[in-house]
């Protein structure tokens, strides 16, 4: 049983896992570069279109929206017929969508642009850990992890400067059009991208149900900043969506969300306690911009401020890839959570005392965390389910991740302006405490 998995420890597999968690993150990090830097552009690209600052809000929220509901989409598919074809079918809408963003004649038209750029992004996060996980196994698929977390981090990081040095150069629509990038990385991954699935058909009304049901829980979660109208939306999509999908499971245990993969405790709990380290660092990627940007810094500088964070999370699947063997993902996780805690109180000490260097310590610590929170939380989804559910129970972790970071804007966005950025910034510090109980029962004495 364990011949099949030999050939990956040769030093050629390990060369290649390099190379391949490497292009990976760069097309991750392209796809959240998608938000982060896009947000540079909304004072300008409101304006041309002749729309207000809160209605041109609605390019980044709608992005966000499509990039964590389909997630889920993508991971059952890849079960079903490997990962290629739905990641090249996203890698075509991402690209698209971003084509379409880049010309859009008016408001109306960029918004439909920008939901078909982020239901054609999200295939990336999902397929990317799938990728990985199926091909690498033990230390070198920690290594891979931890490459992919650390690149897809530090092209994010860097969004706002080169969002901002375009839109200087070529304006608001060349930043649109940055994702295409992403359809240059297909061919040098091409041999790394399995065809092989289950052949199964795909459960179309749980896959639908599931969506949206996972609109509901992300509309919801925005609503602070969005309105009441939002919050009614979601919460009646949630209402109605929990039971069906219930019910959906019930009927049908091994369909779109197969029964082996709700009734996980390590999926479900992982999942939840991993949520808390993207709200961190989604939060701070706003926070920190809205600080500088109110004391007179310019866009550029706010984007060469990110730059450190950038660089450590370069350096951090050194630490992370040992720290998955040495102390297991689970506990790695629970790290993660307790440095994503620790950032969140220096960002409200740095905000408060309107102190930028205090305010870049703290996105540094928090892209530690995320870079090692993102590979803990693939390993941990990985080996606690069997291979014919695997890209679902990834796509399911990475719903609640993505989840996670909106929760993250909503509560920056939501608090931070009638009660002040620190006061925001301390809220976000408990949750991932909270996540660490969520975790707790999970967690084993590491055998050495």
């Amino acid at each position: 049983m364990t011949s099949p998995a030999a050939p990956r420890l040769e030093p050629e597999s390990t060369d290649d896992s390099r190379r391949v968690s490497l292009l990976l993150g760069l097309l991750f990090g392209l796809a959240g570069m998608g938000s982060s830097s896009a947000a540079v552009t909304l004072p300008l690209l409101g304006p041309d279109l002749g729309v207000g600052q809160g209605l041109a809000t609605w390019t980044i929220s709608l992005y966000a929206l499509m990039l964590a509901v389909t997630t889920a989409l993508y991971g059952r598919i890849s079960d079903l017929v490997g990962v290629r074809a739905p990641l090249l079918a996203g890698l075509v809408l991402m690209s698209v969508g971003a084509l379409v963003a880049a010309v859009a004649p008016t408001f109306e038209v960029l918004l439909g642009a920008r939901v078909i750029q982020g239901a054609g992004a999200a295939a990336v996060p999902t397929l990317g850990v799938t990728v990985l996980s199926a091909r690498y196994s033990g230390e070198i698929r920690g290594l891979a992890f931890g490459r992919l977390a650390g690149t897809a981090a530090a092209v994010s990081c860097l969004g706002p400067l080169v969002g901002g040095l375009v839109e200087s150069a070529l304006g608001w629509r060349a930043v649109m059009a940055l994702p295409i990038l992403g359809a240059l990385v297909v061919p040098f991954l091409w041999r790394a991208l399995s065809t092989d699935g289950s052949g199964a058909r795909l459960d179309i009304v749980g896959a639908v149900l599931v969506a949206l049901t996972a609109a509901g829980m992300v509309l919801l979660v925005q609503s602070p900043s969005a309105g009441l109208l939002i919050a009614a939306i979601g919460a009646t999509l949630l209402v109605l969506g929990v039971p069906a999908v219930r019910a959906t499971v019930r009927r049908r245990p091994d369909g779109f969300l197969p029964l082996e993969v709700v009734r996980n405790a390590v999926v479900v709990r992982s999942a939840v306690a991993a949520a808390a380290v993207p709200a961190a660092w989604f939060a701070l990627l706003i926070a920190l911009p809205a600080v500088l940007l109110a004391h007179g810094w310019e866009a550029w500088e706010v984007g060469l401020a990110m730059v450190p964070s950038a660089v450590v999370a370069l350096f951090v699947p050194q630490v992370a890839g040992p720290l998955l063997v040495r102390i297991g993902p689970g506990r790695a996780l629970a790290l993660s959570g307790l440095v994503a805690s620790a950032a969140q109180l220096v960002a409200a000490g740095g905000a408060y005392l309107t102190s930028a260097p205090i305010l870049v310590v703290a996105i540094v610590l928090v892209t530690f965390a995320f870079g090692l929170g993102q590979p803990a939380l693939s390993a941990v989804v990985g080996d606690a389910v069997s291979p014919e559910v695997r890209g679902v129970a990834l796509g399911v972790a990475t719903l609640l991740f993505l989840i996670g970071g909106s929760v993250g804007s909503a509560v920056v966005a939501g608090l931070g302006g009638p009660l002040g950025m620190p006061v925001a910034l301390l809220v976000l510090a408990v949750l991932p405490l909270l996540g660490l109980v969520v975790l707790a029962p999970t967690l084993r004495p590491a055998r050495g």
